[in-house]
């Protein structure tokens, strides 16, 4: 009985081709690998091997067809010894081999592309020769990117000849493999943005395009800031379950000690318009949680004017919101500065973009211990980098400096915050 040639695809969405060239022509002998036609799709040209031999007995599909569907018949091939008689009744055989191989189809679902050609006869039999593993080309290479043995594997081909299918099968079924390297047939998978997501990037991608940025970066030593902040957190009183009413952090200090340095420098707490300057006179930081699927910026509201402990307590009570999705709009629409503390995760440096209309962001990045030198000396600091991002219409550099060395005078000596 004749074998089917059958239109391969050549990508999980192709559902139809162009025939571009016939390499072979009817008559010629075929041999199992051998490239026998070109097909066209709308990304590229690629060969199509043969994976069984024989005799190219009939082309049913004339090169230069286009739009020719997958898993049609394009050409049959003639086993050795075969006569041409059995290409007459072709037609009425095929439509119910069709029907069988549908059902067939359904039933595996197991490869992302269809295999290259598929036999209109199914022969189980083994090879006579028990040395050699028939295997189609296609069916090998899948084997060897997976790891395979195909002598493990049992063929449905064609003569018992091991095709894509039976490879793809093996695989999924816990087949063993030899520790190669696996490539995920799926590229990539794809995560809806939702709106708070969609809403980051307009904003941000404003920014980018319309801020003109600059940035300054220095460290700050922050020995002291730890001090006061182990000896807050030791005379913590105890709520009625026993635990500590407040717990502080370094992030805390560092919203308390920017409070403080933008009521110096009043100038860094600011927004542009087209028609002046806005200098704000209330300090509200604006700090960055993130949440799932994005980012959003709860406000402490006059973080100057509040303690230590009190910006404590609200900055953990709104973080908390925030990951709930439980924050009411004045909680995080408006601020006057933002501050953007990457330090948990390990970050050395980083610079934030300026969240507008506000004028600036402080990057925060972690604490490291390293040597450094004081009055000739050399000690071991904690030493914490930060970088400010300026919009440059509003905040210059001079401003910008202004505000770091303040900032570090309430870092460093952080006893300045509670006084």
């Amino acid at each position: 009985m004749p074998i089917e040639i059958l239109m391969p695809a050549l990508s999980p969405t192709m559902k139809e081709g162009n025939l571009a060239k016939w390499v072979k022509k009817e008559g010629d002998k075929i041999k199992a690998g051998e490239v026998i036609a070109e097909i066209e799709t709308d990304k590229a040209t690629m060969e199509v091997e043969a994976v069984d031999e024989g005799t190219l007995g009939k082309i049913l599909v004339a090169e230069g067809t286009e739009n020719v569907a997958v898993n049609s018949c394009i050409a049959l091939i003639l086993e050795d010894g075969e006569d041409k008689k059995a290409l007459e009744n072709y037609a009425s055989a095929n439509a119910v081999k069709k029907v069988e191989e549908t059902k067939i189809i359904e039933e595996k679902k197991s490869a992302p592309i269809l295999d290259n050609s598929i036999s209109a006869s199914k022969n189980l039999s083994n090879s006579n020769d028990s040395n050699i593993v028939k295997a189609s080309p296609l069916a090998k290479r899948i084997a060897k990117e997976e790891g395979v043995v195909l002598s493990q594997i049992a063929g449905s081909g064609p003569r018992g000849r091991i095709i894509k299918d039976d490879v793809l099968g093996f695989v999924k079924n816990g087949g063993s493999r030899q520790g190669v390297v696996h490539r995920n047939p799926q590229e990539f998978y794809a995560v809806k943005n939702n709106n708070v997501r969609k809403v980051i990037a307009k904003r941000l991608l404003e920014s980018k395009q319309t801020v003109p940025h600059f940035y300054l970066s220095c460290e700050f030593k922050i020995d002291k800031l730890n001090e006061l902040r182990h000896a807050l957190n030791e005379v913590a009183e105890l709520d009625e379950s026993g635990n500590p009413s407040y717990k502080i952090s370094v992030n805390d200090l560092i919203i308390k000690a920017t409070a403080m340095a933008l009521k110096k420098v009043p100038e860094a707490n600011s927004s542009w318009t087209d028609e002046a300057i806005l200098i704000y006179n209330n300090i509200d930081i604006s700090m960055a949680v993130a949440i799932d699927g994005g980012l959003i910026t709860p406000i402490i509201k006059n973080a100057d004017q509040k303690s230590i402990q009190a910006i404590s307590k609200e900055s953990k009570q709104l973080a908390k919101k925030a990951r709930e999705g439980k924050l009411a709009p004045e909680e995080f629409q408006g601020g006057t500065f933002s501050i953007s503390n990457l330090g948990m995760f390990g970050i050395d440096n980083f610079s934030a973009i300026v969240n507008p209309p506000q004028s600036c962001i402080l990057a925060v990045s972690r604490a490291v211990e390293k040597p450094i030198v004081e009055h000739g000396q050399i000690k071991i600091g904690h030493m914490m980098n930060v970088t400010l991002s300026c919009d440059h219409r509003v905040v210059d550099g001079a401003i910008g400096a202004e505000f770091l060395k303040s900032l570090r005078r309430f870092i460093e000596h952080p006893i300045l915050n509670i006084l």
